[in-house]
This record gives structure tokens, sequence and C-alpha cells, in this order.
């Protein structure tokens, strides 16, 4: 007997196929792929930027992944009071919002957002190792990765922390055998075909080739994280005496 929860398959005339299946008893995964992809991200920004225009009561929060958007909701204020499911409600509220939902989301009208890094050296520790496993010299793993215009697929592991994809496959470089017990807010890290920032100081074991003196999550701040899923950015190569200024100013 398969562990699977209970599901429902939609089509929708405006997003491709989506599969609905509950996280608990107050959120609803809505799964628009199981592979990562440009369809599949702008599928689940559009029906994101849906949800956000045209809520339903109850609707508290939703959350985008690499292939899911996660929709949490208010069991009681669902129900009305108890007198119907919440789940099989919300479902319905999202097959409904599927229907009608646009195939991509509102055009982006902000430039991509521009993160200074400071690369190898005391802030960059693991740029000679990433080297080595490349076959690349430094300075060209820094060229390679400042060069592309990077898209936030989600934010996750921390509060704030991007999952970026775009990353030159030839920087490709497994995540450390031994993780740091600690890694400095603001350490740009490559692990296996993924680049990220943390945005706290955390446990990790990504490969660390530089830092950012940006501050990518302030709760004192609104919003608190500097990104969100759907954004595009830019890491701009800076000096050791540029980083300290900016650390100052920020």
């Amino acid at each position: 007997m398969s562990s699977r929860p209970a599901e429902t398959v939609v089509a929708s005339a405006g997003l491709s196929a989506a599969r609905l299946f509950p996280l608990g008893d107050a959120a609803v995964v809505v799964e628009f792929g199981e592979h990562i992809s440009p369809a599949v991200h702008l599928a689940i920004q559009a029906f994101d930027a849906h949800l956000r225009q045209r809520p339903f009561a109850g609707l508290r929060a939703c959350v985008p992944a690499f292939t899911t958007l996660t929709v949490h909701y208010d069991p009681w204020v669902l129900s009305e009071q108890g007198q119907y499911q919440p789940y099989e409600r919300v479902c319905q509220f999202l097959l409904r919002r599927l229907l009608d939902a646009p195939a991509a989301p509102p055009a982006a009208t902000l430039a991509a957002v521009e993160i200074p890094v400071c690369y190898g050296g005391e802030l960059g520790p693991d740029l000679a190792a990433v080297a080595r496993h490349t076959g690349l010299a430094p300075a060209e793993v820094i060229a390679r990765h400042a060069a592309p215009t990077y898209l936030v697929h989600m934010i996750g592991f921390a509060p704030g922390f991007p999952y970026l994809g775009g990353l030159d496959a030839r920087l490709a470089t497994p995540r450390r055998a031994e993780p740091r017990p600690l890694v400095p807010a603001g350490a740009v890290g490559i692990a296996g075909a993924q680049t990220g920032i943390y945005s706290l100081p955390t446990p990790g074991g990504w490969q660390l080739i530089g830092r950012t003196p940006r501050r990518l999550f302030d709760p004192a701040a609104d919003p608190p994280a500097l990104l969100h899923a759907g954004q595009h950015l830019r890491f701009v190569p800076i000096g050791e005496a540029e980083f300290q200024r900016l650390a100052r100013a920020y």
C-alpha cells in the first residue's frame, strides 16, 4: 500500500498540469513538475502572483520552491467554523484559481540586484579548492562565477538564503567532506551545480569562494529578506578595501 498522501490532479487552461496534496493539517502543496526548469519556475511564479492578487479567506502565506508552491491556510476559517472539511475546501479554491491563472507572472520591472563580492583570501577560503577541482585558474573561477545573471529559484535552509540557478557548469564542485561548524553571514558558496549566499551565521558544507558585505536578512527591515523567489541578481567582484568600506556602510 502506498504511503503517498491523497492527491488531486488538475489540468489548467492557463498553467501546465498541477498536483495537489496535503502538508500537515494547515497547508497544501501545489506541484507543477518533478524537475527544475524555466517553465516550472514561471508557472510557480504566475500562480503565486495570482493568489496574492486574488486571495481567498483563510489564506495565510504562499511559499515557492523549485517545483512547488506551498499554500498555508487557516483550517478554522476554511471550514467556516466547522461546517466543511478545510482541506477539501482549500483544494476547491485552488482548483478555481488554477483554471483562471495566467500562464506567466507579471513582467518584471526591476533590474537585477547587484551583490558585491570579495573573492578569495580569508573571505573565500575554498576558492583554491574549487580551482583545483575544476582545473581552472582562480581568476577564471571568479570571472565565470560573476558572469551570469542568476535566477532566485527559492529561499530556504535559513531565512533569506537564496538558491540560485544559472551557475556555469564548469564550476560545479562537490560540497566539503567536512562541513564547517560556523559559516559567516554573506559567505558565497558552491555546492554541486548550485551557488548561494549564506544569509545568517550557520553551519554549512558549501565551498566558500567569497563574501558579500550586503545583509541578506535583517529582522528589523521591511521586508526582512533582501531577495525573494523570481528575482534576478548579479555578482560584482570587489577588492578587500571596498569590502571593508561597504561592510561599514551596510
